[in-house]
């Protein structure tokens, strides 16, 4: 087991691998921020939601529709914009996690980044043209968005230490969350200052510049990159040495994996940890406005306070497993039920709190803010699991957990709308309470049949390589 890493170890702060880390984040944030921007320019996009409601000011309001275009797009309209984006997600996330072990990750991601850059460049025009081509803009958006967040899991396969996966992958995630900060934060300044239109092509722009910094700095393989020293090459080589994956055209092992029992608990886990993310991604507003009643700024704000918090809590979570590991204080296997225990039992027992504790606005905002955020604890966790127990196919796996986590989320923002629409005065009871049946059970299940080491079926596929 010693010789299984490395004994002398580069630094990671100004590594390569650290750095690529830190472009991933980027272009992380830079999706996310494509991908939300959306919920709230559609306050300024339709007539029957425009926050100013002052229709006396002709020449102001004249003006403001010049900088905002009005449409008349209903509610069944608008929730059809807004999940298109995830229907072509959904749709690539398989194809793109098993090709991504078999393709340039270097093309995928970037091509990736630039076509849905391209596509939020051109989704004002396409409102222009009707709901059918922003439907169709934001559905071919989300297949290259989905394409590049799946394929990126890949590149930990050849470019993280054992030691250093936790605080690498968390760091590049947490792009994600600090994206939907930026963008909660700064969406409605841009919409009144500039128009909404500016939204998409700030962030669109931005992710044009990404992807061109992607395309000249990242290379596949540490390898073959010119840049990277020769002592932090020599160390991620042979910290992965015996656990490289390889580009065999070996037929996925379908039913080792069905029959995996530490596959089964990632897959449980993932589902619950989105079914509590994408409540309160969506629902966190509406709660806000419902409980607090501040206005639409004071509510963007503070609905962009969890994941500033939930950023953090992501970081946090990596540096600690990987200091927990590399001083031998806990092992694999005990880092990963604790981290996965603190991202799943920690959000519904702040929601309880945020129904039973709360009794004044400072207290409420603290619990929502633990509720929404707690929950990036599972990047020391469940997030990254299969690259402990299946690097060789962990494009798939990360593919087809995500599928079912977000299939998980999709189920769980419907039921909170019928709970919603049917007993508003109970309803956050009731969610919140399921919420913490849901997250429990699937804990318990993580506890007892989660593991850490490489599973029987994908040391096949290593040992085959190496013979």
């Amino acid at each position: 087991m010693d010789n299984q890493f490395p004994p002398r170890k580069v630094p990671s702060f100004c590594s390569f691998r650290y750095g690529l880390s830190l472009l991933l984040h980027a272009c992380n944030s830079i999706i996310m921020s494509q991908r939300m921007c959306l919920s709230l320019t559609m306050v300024v996009m339709v007539n029957s939601t425009d926050p100013h409601g002052v229709p006396n000011s002709s020449t102001e309001e004249n003006l403001d529709v010049i900088k905002n275009p009005v449409y008349n797009w209903s509610p069944k309209t608008q929730g059809i914009i807004f999940s298109s984006i995830f229907y072509g997600i959904l749709i690539i996330q398989i194809p793109v996690g098993y090709l991504s072990e078999k393709y340039s990750i270097k093309k995928m991601i970037g091509s990736g980044l630039f076509l849905s850059s391209l596509f939020s460049l051109i989704l004002p025009m396409a409102a222009e043209g009707g709901e059918v081509w922003i439907i169709a803009c934001r559905a071919a958006q989300g297949v290259f968005q989905g394409s590049a967040l799946i394929a990126q899991h890949v590149i930990w396969v050849k470019w993280a230490p054992p030691l250093e996966r936790g605080r690498l992958t968390s760091l590049s995630l947490s792009g994600i969350l600090l994206g939907s900060f930026i963008v909660l934060l700064v969406t409605g300044f841009i919409c009144q200052s500039l128009g909404w239109p500016m939204v998409f092509y700030i962030f669109g722009a931005c992710g044009c510049g990404i992807s061109l910094l992607w395309f000249l700095l990242f290379y596949d393989d540490p390898k073959t990159h010119p840049c990277i020293s020769v002592s932090e090459r020599n160390y991620i080589l042979s910290s992965l040495h015996q656990q490289q994956s390889s580009s065999s055209t070996r037929s996925l092992p379908i039913k080792a994996m069905v029959k995996s029992l530490p596959l089964w608990a990632i897959v449980v886990g993932t589902f619950s940890f989105h079914w509590t993310n994408t409540i309160m991604l969506f629902y966190t507003p509406m709660f806000v406005n419902s409980n607090l009643h501040v206005n639409v700024k004071e509510n963007g704000l503070l609905s962009a306070l969890p994941y500033l918090f939930a950023w953090s809590f992501g970081i946090l979570a990596g540096h600690t497993s990987d200091f927990f590991l590399s001083r031998n204080i806990l092992g694999l296997n005990t880092i990963r039920k604790l981290f996965n225990t603190l991202g799943l039992l920690l959000p519904p027992f702040f929601g309880l709190c945020l129904m039973y504790l709360s009794f004044s606005f400072y207290s409420t905002v603290v619990f929502l803010i633990l509720t929404a955020s707690t929950g990036s604890f599972c990047m020391g966790g469940l997030l990254i699991n299969g690259l402990d127990i299946a690097p060789s196919y962990y494009g798939f796996l990360k593919a087809v957990t995500t599928v079912i986590g977000m299939v998980g989320g999709l189920i769980s923002s419907i039921l909170c709308g019928m709970i919603l629409n049917e007993d508003p005065e109970s309803a956050w009871f009731k969610i919140f309470f399921l919420m913490a049946g849901i997250n429990v059970i699937s804990l318990l299940f993580c506890l007892i049949f989660g593991k850490a080491e490489i599973q029987d079926w994908a040391k096949d596929r290593q040992e085959h390589t190496r013979l």
